[in-house]
């Protein structure tokens, strides 16, 4: 399998994929390094994570280049995301002993009543190339922490970085077999889908989501799934500083090249601000740099996936042809590379497929809207249910309109954002199961009653 740059299009490196023989081979040597470590302390479990943290601070500056070569993410951004991860790290350090304690519901001198956290065994880590770091954390290193034995299988658009993972956890003194790194693409996916596994925690979109969600449900184990968004924006008439709004709109829609299940997807604006805010939004957007991801200045790298190109630029069309407006972009660039401007569309409406159907790319549809209740309606008109975001300087306005968003997440006056401290989940066609905050610590492990009576 070649890896290739996607601001060069050359080949970085040929991988050797693996197949039935060499993934049974890792299945079983996990199976065995989890039942060597069930038992142990978890104090050991997480002295060797903050090893794993310590190793991704030392070499931060040779993963995040690595990061920006395979998959074109911008290097302050890449760089970002690795201190982002540290941060998720330290939160589970904090937190997990205390999480996964057993708990002690009764003990009223007759009958003591106990929870226990077990962790599942061994489980599937079915990963995302957008944020490789972060995405991998939220799952392999709660699980590792749980108990649990991880088979990893990275994008093949971050199969590098996947590799590295198993180098650092090996560096970190983690039990040889405990987590392996499963290189190939969705044919080497489905394999793993076979084992028989402990629990499945995939992210991606919503189709593999599904079909994975089909094939394991026979087996009636946890199957977590991390799908994708169409995520709204409203920016409603009460916002004295329009200028920051589309400062903070153009960073949702844009970082990370668009390439996020939780970028800003859609936007409204009320009527009353609306060509004010259509200005200051474009002057933003082409004030961004694009170039080549390993240049600090540049905010606007190449697309992860040529294919995608194509993808967007049918989006734009159709937006076009149903009368949009095109302001900004529009296009790829003629020039080496996956490359697409970023682009923005006005007199956007719910006829076109740049409102309804995930872009994950640097192109926005902006729709006017006459009042709240009409933006309410059309933010919840989506078969997705991850987030959305509210723009106001009326909090109990923007907190009577986020009760209605029928998503995981809402923001206030901020987007795009994910704090270890908060569940993220979503709903609909956006996914099943938690990540992050206590919940998603759990989410490795299966509860245990113990019911103890002292006499009979």
């Amino acid at each position: 399998m070649k890896v290739v740059n996607p601001a060069t299009e050359r080949v970085i490196k040929n991988i050797k994929i693996d197949d039935h023989l060499s993934i049974e081979l890792k299945y079983q040597l996990a199976v065995q390094a989890q039942q060597k470590i069930v038992r142990t302390d978890i104090a050991k479990r997480l002295e060797t994570v903050a090893h794993f943290e310590a190793l991704l601070l030392k070499q931060e500056t040779r993963l995040a280049n690595l990061l920006t070569s395979e998959m074109g993410k911008p290097i302050n951004q890449a760089i970002g995301e690795i201190r982002g991860a540290r941060s998720r790290i330290a939160y589970f350090l904090e937190n997990s002993e205390r999480v996964l304690a057993e708990e002690v519901v009764l003990d009223d001198g007759h009958f003591r009543e106990v929870i226990a956290h077990e962790p599942l065994g061994v489980i599937a880590n079915i990963s995302a190339w957008n944020y490789p770091y972060l995405i991998g954390v939220n799952v392999f290193v709660p699980a590792l922490i749980a108990g649990n034995a991880v088979l990893y299988k990275p994008s093949e658009y971050t199969t590098l970085t996947g590799l590295e993972f198993q180098k650092l956890w090996a560096q970190s003194g983690l039990e040889p077999g405990l987590f392996q790194t499963v290189t190939g693409r969705g044919e080497v996916g489905k394999i793993l889908l076979e084992l028989p596994l402990d629990g499945y925690y995939f992210t991606g979109s919503p189709v593999t989501g599904k079909f994975i969600y089909e094939q394991v449900a026979k087996k009636m184990v946890p199957c977590q799934m991390e799908l994708g968004g169409k995520d709204p924006m409203y920016i409603t008439a009460n916002n004295h500083n329009l200028r920051q709004v589309a400062n903070s709109a153009v960073e949702g829609v844009y970082y990370n090249n668009g390439q996020s299940c939780c970028a800003v997807e859609r936007i409204y604006v009320h009527q009353d601000v609306y060509h004010d805010f259509i200005n200051l939004f474009v002057k933003e957007v082409k004030q961004m740099k694009m170039g080549d991801p390993i240049n600090e200045e540049v905010f606007i790298g190449p697309l992860a996936r040529k294919e995608q190109m194509a993808y967007l630029q049918a989006q734009v069309d159709d937006a076009v042809a149903n009368g949009g407006k095109v302001l900004s972009g529009g296009k790829a660039e003629t020039r080496k590379g996956y490359y697409f401007q970023p682009t923005v569309i006005i007199n956007a409406s719910h006829d076109m497929k740049i409102m309804t159907e995930e872009s994950f790319g640097p192109i926005i549809g902006i729709q006017m809207v006459k009042d709240d209740q009409e933006a309410i309606e059309l933010m919840k008109d989506s078969t997705y249910g991850l987030a959305a975001s509210v723009f106001s300087d009326d909090q109990a306005q923007a907190l009577k309109i986020m009760d209605q968003m029928k998503t995981g997440t809402v923001y206030w006056n901020c987007s795009d954002r994910i704090s270890p401290r908060l569940p993220w989940s979503g709903r609909k066609q956006s996914g099943i199961g938690v990540t992050l905050s206590e919940t998603g610590i759990r989410a490795f492990t299966l509860p245990k009653a113990y019911h103890m009576r002292s006499k009979i």
